[in-house]
């Protein structure tokens, strides 16, 4: 179960946990404070530029933004050492932000424990 922290108000929030729950991925979602939403990416030892609208954890990571449930199954399934990944900004074309056929190249970013990042995934514009 991954769950979700998230602001009432956002609607591409609301588009990511759709597309979750569409791939099969079960939630816990919670609306709640911007002081308790900063607050978790905080503590998830993330740099502020890899911040998007929501944050997730699961299993132990933090999924940052709008990551392609894709990349939360592989993050699941090689478990590789890490604080968890992120999808920096709000790339249109991300889950969550498709509008139209406009999709920004994006990549899917592993933060090391040492805070470092790898490419854990790209995905290309169009």
């Amino acid at each position: 179960v991954m769950d979700v922290l998230k602001q009432a108000t956002c609607g591409c929030c609301g588009g990511w946990v759709a597309a979750m729950r569409q791939a099969g991925i079960t939630l816990n979602v919670r609306d709640v404070t911007d002081e308790e939403l900063y607050a978790a990416k905080d503590a998830s030892g993330f740099a502020d530029d890899l911040w998007a609208c929501h944050t997730a954890t699961v299993a132990g990571y933090t999924v940052e933004g709008h990551v392609p449930a894709r990349e939360i199954s592989r993050l699941l399934e090689e478990r590789p050492a890490g604080l968890g990944i992120a999808t920096p900004g709000m790339p249109p074309g991300s889950p969550g932000m498709e509008y139209g056929n406009e999709r920004e190249a994006f990549d899917v970013v592993l933060v090391t424990p040492d805070r470092s990042r790898q490419i854990f995934a790209t995905y290309p514009g169009n």
